[in-house]
């Protein structure tokens, strides 16, 4: 049976969905962004330790480790600025490389999102 779950440390949910789903050992996580955080108004690199921060906080409380991130999809305003987040990906993976999918998209939820 699939556990629904919502983490009290992370910013509340603006709609009908959970911020993750445990199924058979697996964990699906919603995604992330830095709405509800001091970072939502900053530049993508702000949004984007905002996100990594959010995400080692989800790891963390379900007992796991980067290690266990098997695919990531990744969805940026202005792939041109994608060099802002490349380093700080690869510096929070810790060597653990997972699959991952970059797409660049028009908007998010908010303008201010990137």
């Amino acid at each position: 049976m699939a556990e629904r779950i919502t983490y009290d440390f992370l910013p509340k949910i603006a709609g009908p969905y959970v911020h993750a789903v445990k199924y058979n050992g697996v964990l699906y996580i919603s995604g992330i962004t830095a709405l509800g955080t001091p970072a939502q108004d900053k530049d993508m690199g702000s949004q984007c330790n905002e996100i990594l921060r959010q995400l080692n906080q989800i790891i963390t409380a379900e007992n796991r480790s980067k290690k266990d991130l098997i695919k990531l999809t990744i969805f940026v305003k202005e792939i041109e600025k994608l060099t802002t987040i490349r380093e700080q990906l690869f510096t929070f993976y810790e060597g653990n490389l997972p699959a991952c999918s970059l797409v660049e998209i028009s908007n998010l939820i908010l303008p201010e999102l990137r």
